[in-house]
């Protein structure tokens, strides 16, 4: 790995105080970098963000193009929004470019059309013919991104698999880096049995068939709250620490970071079946058909369960898996050293 200091640029959708993922990401990389030495600068959108699909990307094109100067490399933080006009703009000027995959835009944004629930494992194998003008524009547009990209890292291997069959990715210039487990928390003991499951008002996200399901399991137990409420992340850490329980029942979740905020803070979880670390959390937690509201009662029940909810406890207090912001950054200076 290089030892001299590195030129990083890094260049996200969305950077706090906006809430999301990549804004998390964006936060903890570059203050890791800075930490290790390096000189890194985040390049986000502003203004551009309300302009239309096409102009704004054409916007942060050129405002990446005007960061490029002694830059080492880029590190991208979606596949779309930055991903394409970082990509294009890193070949026009021979810089490197690594993207991390986060989620998948086309899903995400065909399903907030659709209204049509379906799982991101099925969707490019079942709904490319159902595309409109616009999104077999992004699709070819994204393949093109991933397929010029020096190097894709992906956070699961689940969501590689997608991606390598719909995209049709050399495997070779794929990377996994796990998602950040922090160390653990304080658990407060909760007031009362609420189970929290906010998250952002989208279709995907399942919300409005767990609402319905929750009021069903409500009849049988009624002590149980669901909260829906978001708030800032150091605020919303704080809700998940007093919390009785967290779902997230999505039609699919790569990397789920409010799943890994509760095992830190050793809060039992509902979890969807439709997700890209079960190979990290299969025996601590509870999975649920994300399609299937029986189902999703019933775990909601299950873990309502004095008894249960105290085994589940047992095991996520036992998970001692850490991988933290310096393991991930050393992973990513890593691979751009090996990036050509």
């Amino acid at each position: 790995m290089k030892t001299q200091k590195l030129n990083i640029l890094i260049i996200t959708g969305i950077f706090p105080p906006r809430i999301g993922g990549p804004a998390q990401y964006a936060k903890e990389t570059r203050d890791q970098f800075v930490r290790m030495g390096h000189s890194a600068k985040v390049l986000t959108y502003g203004h551009e963000s309300t302009l239309p699909t096409g102009i704004r990307h054409l916007y942060f094109f050129f405002r990446t193009v005007f960061n490029l100067r002694g830059i080492d490399f880029v590190f991208a933080l979606d596949t779309f929004s930055v991903g394409f006009p970082g990509v294009l703009a890193s070949k026009i000027f021979n810089k490197k470019i690594i993207i991390r995959t986060g989620g998948d835009f086309l899903w995400e944004g065909y399903v907030e059309r659709t209204g049509d629930l379906v799982l991101l494992k099925n969707f490019y194998e079942t709904r490319r013919g159902n595309f409109n003008l616009k999104e077999k524009i992004i699709f070819k547009i994204t393949k093109w991104t991933l397929n010029n990209a020096n190097t894709l890292v992906f956070s699961t291997n689940w969501q590689r698999e997608i991606f390598k069959t719909a995209y049709g990715l050399n495997f070779d210039k794929t990377k996994i880096v796990e998602n950040f487990y922090g160390e653990k928390i304080e658990s407060l003991e909760p007031a009362s049995k609420i189970f929290l499951a906010a998250t952002r008002p989208l279709k995907w996200k399942n919300t409005a068939r767990l609402k319905e399901t929750f009021e069903k399991a409500r009849s049988v137990d009624p002590e149980i709250v669901l909260d829906l409420k978001g708030a800032p992340y150091d605020e919303f850490l704080k809700k998940i620490q007093r919390c009785y329980a967290v779902i997230v029942v999505s039609l699919g979740d790569i990397s789920p970071n409010m799943i890994l905020d509760s095992v830190r803070a050793n809060k039992p979880f509902l979890l969807t079946k439709e997700n890209g670390i079960m190979d990290r959390v299969e025996d601590i937690g509870v999975f649920a058909n994300p399609e299937n509201t029986e189902d999703i009662k019933e775990k909601i029940l299950f873990l309502a369960n004095e008894e249960n909810y105290k085994k589940q406890k047992e095991k996520i207090e036992s998970f001692n898996f850490t991988h933290s912001w310096n393991e991930i950054c050393i992973e990513i200076l890593e691979i751009a050293n090996k990036t050509k």
